[in-house]
């Protein structure tokens, strides 16, 4: 048997050894649509960071509908998730850090546009490594303590107020019923603020929360139950 009849046949004994190998469970997690649409978004981020770069009002118009469409695709792969029963380890670990990733990104070129103060980055940053700290500790022992109405409150006026710092100029916004102009990176900057307020409290109430558990374990009753 010659060299090169050799390779061939190690060359196809590889595929066929390829062929036969089961993709991984995480490989099979990854390919439904919420999680495409999960990992979709945090494609989106390098082009909304290039799309900041330039603070014209027709790029940051760009960048406030780019982070808008991410925002939704957040609602949709969760819905879809949830209808279609595909919630997987990897949608798990990846839907907040698209989340965290993709809004830890805006706030950051907010800053560096001046459109923000570093001071409300400092807060809302400091609050994710907190929360997402207590879920670890909690998950770790087998406790779940379940998401406040202020965390959905902080979350939503923090989304809108993103959108409204990256429009940032003012336009004229037609009502229907009469035209009014907006001061974008105004509105943005009061949402924004209060988001940081909701964050405040959000955590402080998670973190109560956390204690509450803690201390219902160490007792007595709750171990014997």
């Amino acid at each position: 048997m010659d060299r090169a009849t050799r390779k061939q046949r190690k060359r196809e004994e590889r595929a066929r050894r390829r062929a036969a190998r089961k993709e991984s469970v995480l490989i099979q997690e990854f390919w439904n649509l919420p999680n495409m649409l999960t990992m979709g978004r945090i494609l989106l981020i390098p082009l909304f960071v290039w799309f900041t770069y330039d603070a014209d009002p027709f790029y940051s118009l760009m960048a406030g509908m780019v982070f808008a469409v991410a925002s939704i695709t957040d609602v949709v792969d969760g819905y879809l998730a949830r209808k279609w029963n595909l919630i997987t380890v990897v949608g798990k670990f990846m839907d907040p850090l698209a989340d965290k990733l993709i809004a830890m990104a805006a706030l950051v070129m907010m800053v560096r546009l001046g459109r923000v103060a570093a001071w409300v980055v400092i807060v809302l940053l400091a609050r994710e490594l907190i929360v997402s700290g207590l879920r670890t500790i909690a998950a770790s022992e087998g406790m779940v303590i379940a998401a406040g109405q202020e965390g959905k409150w902080k979350t939503s006026l923090q989304l809108v107020g993103i959108i409204s710092l990256c429009v940032h100029y003012v336009h004229p916004l037609d009502l229907g019923f009469r035209v009014v102009t907006v001061d974008y990176n105004l509105v943005g900057r009061v949402l924004v603020y209060l988001s940081s307020a909701f964050s405040v409290w959000s955590a402080v109430v998670y973190f109560r929360a956390f204690l509450a558990m803690l201390a219902r374990r160490g007792k007595p009753d709750a171990q014997n139950a």
